[in-house]
């Protein structure tokens, strides 16, 4: 048996430690969600054959070969595109554009889709 006075002595500090907080609870973080680059315009140009491209845009300014790779450059008065073709993976089709790139006459960045309708509104193909 505790002696009282041990006891009385023991109780403000049994109180004390039963008020200490606890760990607070953490929020599950967020997961980061994968941005998807806009395609807003877009759908026009990739996915498409070269003859879609000069359909739309008329002659290229610039068709570059690189192996199985293509690249057509098409500009006007506001901006460059650049558009990257290449084979599907099974190795026979039709290169298709998986890629475009854009920039402003000047070499500022313009955005992808305003560039393509910039292009789809020259006239001329030009």
């Amino acid at each position: 048996m505790i002696p009282s006075r041990r006891l009385a002595a023991l109780l403000p500090a049994l109180a004390i430690a039963g008020c200490t907080a606890t760990a607070p609870t953490t929020a599950p973080r967020p997961q980061p969600v994968a941005a998807a680059l806009p395609s807003v315009g877009l759908e026009s140009v990739i996915g498409q054959d070269a003859a879609a491209l000069v359909r739309s845009f008329g002659p290229p300014d610039a068709d570059v070969r690189e192996g199985t790779a293509r690249k057509l450059q098409f500009s006007s008065a506001i901006c460059i595109l650049d558009a990257y073709l290449y084979p599907p993976s099974t190795g026979s089709g039709e290169a298709k554009v998986t890629w475009v790139d854009s920039r402003q006459r000047d070499g500022r960045s313009i955005d992808r889709a305003s560039c393509v309708a910039a292009l789809a509104r020259r006239e001329g193909g030009r």
